[in-house]
């Protein structure tokens, strides 16, 4: 089915959109310039979607928002936000409504190879590194999904030859019926629990990437995280590994093999840190097959990073400074401090997503020289911190500043000459920005308005 005929399908049904956000912006300007009866859901009020709403109805969109969005509504098919658990929309299906979402239709229109990539760590990278492995190689890609670039709208223009390279989260996988051609997971560790009731919810999401999947295809998994490991595909189950030799890509002696054959030394991939020779073996696992060995050790030398990750911003008075907003997750956060090489002056907090930080804790104590904490989760981690059997209170200050700018400029006034000023937060950004790139860009601003 084509698109076309799709959207053709859906002009005697009554179709809700739950939540204006950035990926059901351009399904709702699809469907409503194909002439469907649209509703659009939100829990912001009319006043706070502000433009947004305005363009809705003037394209002929009806609006449902404000605390009550979802009562009093009876709809043919739904489509949901990925933030939203579909627990929440479980009363339109008791009704008789179809749940979906602008990702599963992607799924059962695209007309081209699918690798899928999700996880807890990693994936974001691990996508970018991937679809720039198969640029190389000379295939015309494709890369949305989580990582911000919704793709349903763009199916016209996509031929058979083509590859698509999808990060989901476990917000979009769960429920959803997908069957990408090749799978990966990176790993599992807890995340998300803000959403997910507990972690075997969380695990459930994840493992939909692979569940629709047949004898044709191919999931990679990570075979040294124990949530990981024992995964099984329907169809081939090959493996990445550091620790030892696998039936995928791994690291011995500080090489890098991929089915067998020697690659390239782990030390000549540009980008630092274990956990980034962990994304580029996923990534050679993953392409195995579609792009030579040549291409993939080329890159690996050649590719700088993602914004956000790891992300040098400037050296000012001889002070380094690092944009890691991407590190949501206390996980996360530790890779980025086993990846510098200093001790770093960190500033760390953010949005509660119910993820303890015992094990941070340990860490900020053995490898960080200064500790700023900002945003609803810094006495938290401040109590991680305090109670870890390693902390030294004259050996690493504490700086408690709840406004993000303040912190930044506390952290940077602390800092001499051969520091490193580390924002990497362990937590979610949205206590007080929309997301892990928006506070990443006001770290930026902030570090280049340093005099």
């Amino acid at each position: 089915m084509t698109l076309n005929e799709y959207l053709s399908s859906l002009h005697d049904k009554r179709i809700a959109v739950v939540g204006i956000g950035v990926s059901n912006k351009p399904l709702l300007k699809l469907l409503l310039e194909a002439g469907c009866d649209v509703t659009a859901c939100d829990k912001a009020s009319k006043e706070k979607l502000g433009d947004t709403a305005l363009w809705l109805e003037s394209l002929g969109c009806k609006l449902h928002s404000g605390e009550s969005y979802l009562d009093d509504t009876d709809f043919d098919i739904v489509f949901r936000t990925p933030g939203l658990h579909p627990r929440f929309l479980s009363a339109f299906a008791e009704r008789g409504a179809v749940l979906t979402s602008e990702m599963e239709v992607f799924f059962s229109l695209c007309p081209c190879e699918i690798l899928a990539i999700t996880g807890s760590d990693g994936k974001t990278t691990t996508s970018t590194v991937t679809a720039e492995l198969l640029k190389r190689q000379g295939y015309r890609v494709w890369l949305g999904g989580n990582i911000g670039t919704p793709l349903l709208d763009k199916l016209p223009e996509m031929q058979p030859t083509d590859k698509v390279v999808l990060e989901l989260s476990s917000f979009q996988l769960h429920s959803m019926r997908c069957h990408p051609h090749r799978a990966l997971i990176t790993n599992l560790a807890p995340n998300h629990l803000d959403v997910h009731p507990d972690m075997e919810d969380y695990v459930a999401a994840k493992k939909q990437i692979f569940a629709q999947q047949t004898a044709d295809d191919l999931l990679i998994v990570n075979a040294d995280n124990a949530v990981t490991a024992p995964l099984r595909s329907n169809g081939q189950t090959r493996y990445f590994s550091r620790c030892k030799a696998v039936d995928g890509a791994y690291c011995e002696n500080g090489t890098i093999y991929r089915g067998g054959r020697a690659l390239m030394a782990a030390a000549e991939i540009r980008i630092p840190g274990w956990h980034n020779v962990e994304n580029f073996m996923a990534a050679f696992a993953l392409t195995d097959g579609l792009v030579t060995d040549e291409n993939c050790a080329a890159l690996a030398r050649e590719f700088p990073g993602v914004e956000h990750r790891l992300e040098h911003i400037r050296t000012l008075r001889g002070v380094d400074y690092c944009n890691d907003s991407i590190a949501s997750s206390p996980s996360r956060t530790i890779a980025g401090l086993e990846a510098v090489r200093q001790k770093p002056i960190l500033i760390a907090g953010g949005y509660d997503k119910h993820i303890p930080f015992d094990a941070l804790g340990d860490e900020i104590c053995s490898k960080c020289k200064a500790l700023v904490l900002t945003g609803f989760t810094a006495e938290a981690i401040r109590k991680a911190v305090t109670d870890s059997p390693l902390y030294d209170e004259a050996a690493l200050p504490i700086v408690m500043e709840p406004d993000f700018n303040e912190a930044v400029r506390k952290a940077s006034a602390m800092a001499v000459e051969g520091d490193l000023v580390l924002l990497s937060p362990a937590c979610a950004s949205f206590d007080h920005f929309k997301n892990f790139a928006e506070r990443g860009n006001a770290f930026r601003q902030l570090v280049n308005a340093l005099y």
